[in-house]
């Protein structure tokens, strides 16, 4: 297998004719996740990765499968968090076909870039909302307090201002 880079799979050199697969063990370097303006880290940058290539008559079938952990912070509570992602991606690249659908963004001029694909592939794996532990209750809006961290939970409250609408009545009980 010749490689065009660390992370790319030169596809023609495999030689694979239609029907022909091969599977080929990886360690690859993605670039960490950047999630609402946070650059997310990975537990270990190295992840070892698995990329099945399929031959079909007018192409390729892709399958990338790795797992890795992300941690960075908690969007609610701002807390350390770290996310377990297990990737089972795939991909198709049909370059005799006209059809824009059946083209990978991965593949080009014959070289799959392994890196991108595991890098947009974890992105895509991670939850909407960053948060620490599912039902993380965040920070108080008055004062900052980790809610998470107050005994008993919903214990945590403030006295609230009195009503403004009402600032001329409480004057005449004065």
């Amino acid at each position: 297998m010749r490689a065009d880079g660390p992370e790319t799979i030169d596809l023609d050199a495999l030689a694979l004719r239609s029907g022909q697969a091969e599977a080929l063990e990886l360690t690859l370097q993605p670039v960490p996740p950047v999630v609402g303006g946070e650059a997310l880290e990975l537990d270990d940058p190295r992840v070892p990765a698995q990329v099945d290539v399929s031959r079909t008559t007018s192409g390729y079938a892709l399958r990338l499968r790795l797992s890795t952990a992300a941690h960075g912070e908690c969007t609610s509570c701002l807390g350390p968090a770290r996310w377990e992602i297990a990737i089972d991606a795939r991909e198709v690249d049909q370059t005799s076909e006209n059809d824009p659908e059946l083209l990978s963004p991965y593949v080009s001029e014959g070289v799959l870039d392994v890196g991108s694909w595991a890098h947009d592939a974890i992105t895509l794996a991670l939850p909407d909302r960053l948060l620490c532990k599912p039902g993380c209750l965040g920070l108080c809006e008055e004062c900052g307090i980790d809610l998470n961290a107050v005994d008993p939970p919903g214990s945590h409250t403030h006295e609230r201002p009195p009503d403004p609408r009402f600032a001329k009545l409480r004057d005449l009980q004065g």
